[in-house]
């Protein structure tokens, strides 16, 4: 078996460099060698081409963590999107793995969506199982969507990840985002000011380090903020403020690296009333201050595991209980896209914790809890046609013909749907009859 492993962890800066020496995408160049061999007017290249610019306009919404492992079918091109926004500070962290005999080539573009999902989403950063790291530091709260998909004619098992990290280290050493006791917009002087920052708490003499690579501007003393040290991001175009601090260690124009000691904690200024705690403010250029706490919060909620019968990916199950919900997201909580009939076929596309999502005949998708799909090897009856009848390819009267299924000739029912049974016949044959072939 051959296992491929993608990381893309967001953007940076030079990601807008890299696509200027990059004029197209890994996605628009495989796109471009299929109509430079003309498969774009093939019916497989055409439905590959739709796929993805459907997952665009019909992504899946989720909350972050996220963990979902899919299949992709040789003989049909999908595309799988997620929709989520993640707050400016934060780092969206994708792992995708792709198992399968011959792995396939997977692209992944991750896109900026406008908060109405108005227009064409941007592409922001991209990456296929070729390539090492990204990243994409996102810059404004705005939805955003992560495209995958595979290369035509391959098939195979993939997991992708979602999760997101803090773009700062934080700031306090030995400390996490859990010592924040004093949060943003927090009022001040009786009303007459807003908190400008966050405040963390730790013991006297705590050493206080360098969230980035930067500049020291200044040390100095202040009324307020007592004993201060303001370090220069040039690379993000802010500036970080330390204050309060027992003593500072570092001198104006001095170069530092992250985790550099930058001065040691205390509670000077207009904090020596109360515990030692480091005041950390963060002041964008051109913008003024700006809430710090997405930048050095942590997320320790990991991704539920796959829950769901993995072994069901791929394979066409049908709904046990009748009055079944097919939602929006893999969640109860989520939207309700319709109501399914008991039997109804559905094919097992991916799975997220105990959610599958699943694809309709008519190619319609959603999420449909685990508990309530079964597989199609007990067949739900035995049934003699009494006429002959054509075995389709589709639940469609207008679907091509397999073969006839001549009269008097018994088929398993696998399923059933509007008018239609998925069936067996004597020689293993699967296929879609007319419901009235049998009546």
């Amino acid at each position: 078996m051959l296992v491929g492993l993608l990381y893309v962890t967001g953007c940076s800066p030079q990601n807008t460099l890299r696509g200027v020496f990059e004029k197209r995408t890994p996605y628009e160049k495989y796109e471009a060698g299929l109509k430079e061999a003309k498969l774009d007017q093939t019916a497989l290249g055409q439905q590959w081409i739709a796929a993805g610019e459907q997952a665009l306009r019909k992504p899946i919404p989720i909350t972050l963590p996220f963990k979902e492992t899919g299949y992709f079918p040789a003989d049909r091109p999908l595309a799988a999107s997620y929709q989520f926004t993640v707050k400016e500070g934060q780092k969206v962290a994708v792992k995708v793995e792709t198992q399968g005999q011959q792995v396939p080539q997977v692209f992944i573009d991750l896109f900026e969506a406008n908060p109405d999902n108005t227009g064409e989403p941007k592409r922001v950063a991209y990456a296929d199982t070729t390539a090492q790291n990204l990243e994409y530091e996102i810059e404004e709260e705005l939805p955003h969507l992560l495209r995958v998909q595979p290369e035509l004619l391959r098939s195979g098992q993939y997991t992708v990840t979602i999760e997101t990290t803090p773009i700062l280290a934080f700031p306090v050493q030995g400390k996490d985002s859990r010592a924040v006791q004093s949060f943003w917009g927090a009022e001040r002087d009786a009303g007459a000011r807003k908190h400008e920052g966050i405040d963390i708490f730790a013991a006297r003499n705590t050493p206080v380090v360098a969230s980035v690579e930067g500049v020291v501007t200044r040390v100095n003393t202040t009324p307020i903020g007592g004993k201060v040290v303001w370090l220069s991001d040039l690379k993000r175009q802010q500036s970080l403020y330390y204050a309060h601090l027992d003593s500072q260690l570092v001198q104006p124009g001095q170069r530092v690296s992250i985790g550099d000691t930058l001065g040691l904690l205390g509670n000077t200024g207009n904090a020596k009333t109360t515990a030692p705690h480091l005041h950390f403010g963060i002041y964008r250029f051109g913008q003024g201050a700006v809430d710090p706490f997405p930048y050095v919060y942590k997320n320790r909620t990991k991704p539920t595991p796959l829950q769901a019968d993995a072994k069901k990916l791929g394979d066409w199950v049908r709904v046990t209980k009748g009055k079944s919900s097919l939602r929006t997201a893999p969640a109860s909580s989520a939207e309700a896209l319709m109501t399914l009939p008991q039997h109804t076929p559905l094919q097992v596309l991916a799975g997220s914790a105990s959610w599958y999502r699943v694809m309709l005949p008519d190619g319609q998708q959603g999420y449909i809890a685990s508990s309530l799909v079964e597989t199609l090897d007990k067949p739900l009856q035995a049934v003699k046609l009494r006429r002959e009848a054509p075995l389709l390819d589709a639940s469609s009267a207008q679907a091509a013909t397999q073969k006839s299924l001549s009269p008097d000739s018994t088929v398993q029912v696998l399923a059933k749907q509007e008018g239609f049974w998925l069936v067996q016949d004597a020689n293993g044959s699967k296929g879609w009859i007319s419901a009235e072939a049998a009546r």
